[in-house]
């Protein structure tokens, strides 16, 4: 409910959320916390009444990542996983939080980049392929819109560009495509595949989901202004709810304090959202922030993930120094770890906290790690 109304009060009325994963592989890499457990029977009934509040208020849900992103060991963003599962296990397991969620009447779900060889022989991903999704929609009888994953994934692209990746998934079933690459290029490729590896009755298909999407969510009743005293209050209270202590007595915080900031959410054809949010809401708190160059005072450590598409150090550097500024007026560039984003962090899902911890001591001595270094 707080979802939907804050949302609707800035415009969006669709969620990518809640996320139907079990989290059945200790040494998954992306869903972990973000899963509501691994039973599936009740992570099936927490999703459908996370849909119900949210679309009762105004937002179009959607449940992801079909059909499961719970067994992997690897993540999707690096590269296409496949999960060895058999397939009832997939289909009674798996699945079954989708079930719940479709039952509850979810209007999205989004398909994974993930292969599923004793599912589907060919090893595509779930987003490529026609019996997958003709399962979603054949058996679980899900009539609404079909999103893929953010298609500027390697899961997405490890086997073909990201143009034929859009057609293919079109092709298999999806409805919508998220966060492509360069959309000149895949329009290009929609228009010269309908009525080839597209056939038009499946671009009419698409276009109705859309169509039927648009209609029930692009005008929704207005939610209001939302209650943000009241939904920071109860933020707080789960924060505190979900706080456990281990083992030993609980630290105590003492100044100074320092600031690692992590930021691997750039590159890509979208702009970046601003980046001293968390600096300006320690100072709204009373925290007083004090970039030095020594350790007596409160520091930010930069680590910066530099994105593919970035060439050379001068450009990595220029980038890191002006992010930092905006970061921190008058602040100056302690240590730039040069590494590709997913192996730094993930700005989904949070930092590989081994690799960061190093990362950071590293950075915080002025120094730059290639990418050797850093793995």
């Amino acid at each position: 409910m707080i979802t939907a109304t804050e949302a609707r009060s800035v415009g969006i009325n669709w969620a990518f959320a809640p996320v139907c994963d079990l989290d059945l592989e200790p040494k998954n890499p992306i869903v972990q916390t973000r899963a509501f457990g691994s039973d599936p029977v009740r992570v099936g009934e927490q999703a459908a009444l996370w849909i119900r509040g949210l679309q009762e208020h105004g937002v179009l849900g959607c449940a992801k990542h079909y059909p499961g992103h719970g067994r992997t060991t690897q993540d999707s963003h690096a590269t296409l996983p496949r999960v060895r599962a058999t397939l009832a296990e997939l289909q009674q397991v798996d699945v079954a939080p989708f079930e719940y969620a479709i039952r509850a009447g979810v209007g999205s779900v989004m398909s994974a980049f993930v292969a599923y060889p004793q599912w589907d022989p060919s090893e595509r991903a779930a987003s490529f392929s026609g019996e997958i999704l003709g399962y979603l929609r054949a058996t679980l009888n899900f009539s609404g819109l079909v999103v893929t994953d953010a298609l500027i994934m390697a899961g997405a692209t490890v086997a073909q560009p990201g143009p034929a990746a859009t057609v293919r998934a079109v092709a298999a079933g999806c409805d919508a495509l998220l966060y492509p690459e360069n959309f000149a290029s895949v329009i290009v490729a929609l228009d010269r595949a309908v009525g080839a590896e597209i056939s038009a009755a499946r671009a009419d298909e698409a276009l109705a989901h859309y169509d039927g999407a648009l209609t029930a969510w692009a005008n929704a009743p207005d939610q209001g202004a939302p209650a943000l005293a009241e939904h920071a209050a109860f933020a707080d209270g789960l924060a505190d709810r979900a706080a456990h202590l281990v083992r030993g007595d609980a630290p105590t915080m003492h100044a100074p304090l320092a600031a690692s900031i992590v930021d691997d959410d750039v590159g890509g054809p979208y702009t970046v959202g601003p980046r001293d949010v968390f600096h300006a809401t320690l100072r709204e708190a009373g925290v007083a922030l004090v970039q030095r160059a020594t350790g007596n005072g409160q520091r930010i450590v930069l680590v910066y993930a530099e994105p593919r598409s970035w060439k050379g150090r001068a450009d990595l550097g220029a980038r890191s120094r002006a992010a930092l500024r905006r970061l921190v007026p008058g602040a100056q560039l302690r240590g730039v770890v040069r590494s590709p984003a997913p192996r730094v962090a993930n700005s989904r899902h949070g930092p590989d906290p081994p690799v960061l911890a190093r990362a950071a001591a590293h950075a915080e001595g002025g120094g730059e790690m290639g990418d050797r270094k850093i793995r």
